[in-house]
């Protein structure tokens, strides 16, 4: 993999800190060495402000800190931020609630095996409709922005980081991941590499099924109040996030979207804007921007059928338009190894591939 050299980019003020809830340490992942520290962090985000939802515009976020950090009032550090999937929340990934992968302690046994000291961020994205998608809406607001601009600022700003490209980069998984190739696309000059976990919603569905029988609205269309999106199941949530982030209407209340049918229809117009919204339809017209990343990375569990097409097709689109990439299809589902790749493979990748402060020490790898 090639390293480019990037040119810093100029960054908006900060944005002001609401809640600053200190520093914990945890236990150290290995007696030699000893663990990082979280903080939880509360950022208003420009970008959100107005939106259709509702939603909080002032999100909470976590942060891990390396080891050391507090003490090395001087050295600057890259950062990775970190996206979420679909109904997922920073507190789920950061080990307040039980699932299926631990930031923090995988980040611990990533540096404890020779891993770069990085600060991890992540935001949380959980919404109205139980995902944000990353994208630009007046509906869910302009989540590609808080990423790349209010969050990035804000950041930079409090933390001692390496406030260029080459210092950050992007990741996630799932609809994180769809986030991380959407963002990395388009906002090349904000982060040098990102790596694509699962991502999902890569090609839109152009033939969208009736959910209640040969006629009459798709289960999506009845649905008319929170209680009716609070017991609504998976496909019918993402189906109202997707049509909140990629096809809304300010003249359509109660939720202000056109949804991709009506009264069980088809609407090609509707269609065509989710098409647009898709990485595969989006990734020609960036490839140059690809190009010049620092490092790019997709992978999928073997298991995770649909996906795992997808990202073959993105490898394969890459491979014919020569962008240097890591591509793997391993063994395993949509959830089941993502704590293990975070540590071993996604942590790896970035160490590899960021700035160095010119005072970081330099340690050699166990892996």
């Amino acid at each position: 993999m090639r390293l480019i050299p990037r040119t810093p980019s100029a960054l908006p003020a900060a944005v002001a800190a609401l809640l600053l809830i200190p520093a914990v340490s945890r236990p150290a992942a290995q007696a030699s060495r000893p663990a990082g520290a979280v903080e939880h962090v509360r950022v208003h985000g420009p970008s959100l402000a107005g939106n259709l939802e509702g939603d909080d515009p002032d999100r909470m976020v976590s942060i891990y800190l390396p080891p050391g950090y507090a003490e090395a009032k001087t050295r600057r550090y890259p950062v990775v931020y970190l996206l979420h999937g679909f109904t997922d929340s920073d507190d789920r990934w950061f080990g307040r609630v039980q699932h299926f992968v631990n930031v923090p302690q995988a980040a611990d046994k990533a540096l404890a095996a020779g891993t770069r000291d990085l600060i991890i961020v992540m935001p949380n994205a959980f919404t109205k409709f139980k995902g944000s998608m990353y994208s630009t809406s007046v509906v869910t607001g302009d989540w590609e922005s808080f990423i790349a601009r209010d969050l990035v600022a804000y950041v930079d700003a409090h933390y001692r980081t390496i406030a260029s490209a080459p210092g950050r980069g992007l990741a996630g998984h799932s609809m994180g991941g769809y986030g991380v190739l959407r963002i990395g696309m388009r906002h090349p000059s904000i982060f040098s590499s990102v790596y694509a976990l699962s991502p999902c919603c890569m090609v839109p569905n152009l033939s969208p099924q009736r959910e209640t029988g040969p006629t009459g609205p798709s289960r999506a269309e009845t649905v008319k109040t929170q209680e009716e999106i609070d017991k609504a199941d998976f496909g019918t949530l993402a189906q109202l996030a997707s049509a909140a982030a990629w096809s809304p209407n300010p003249k359509n209340p109660p939720f202000f979207m056109d949804l991709p049918t009506k009264d069980g229809q088809p609407q090609p117009l509707v269609l065509a804007k989710w098409a647009a919204n898709a990485p595969l339809a989006m990734v020609d017209s960036h490839l140059e921007s690809l190009k010049g990343l620092t490092g790019l990375a997709i992978d999928a569990g073997d298991k995770d059928a649909g996906i795992a097409a997808t990202v073959q097709t993105l490898h394969a689109i890459l491979v014919a338009n020569d962008v240097p990439h890591v591509f793997e299809i391993y063994e395993g589902d949509h959830v089941n190894r993502i704590g293990a790749r975070l540590e071993t493979k996604v942590l790896p990748f970035f160490s590899d591939r960021l700035a160095r402060d010119p005072s970081e020490p330099r340690a050699k790898s166990t892996r």
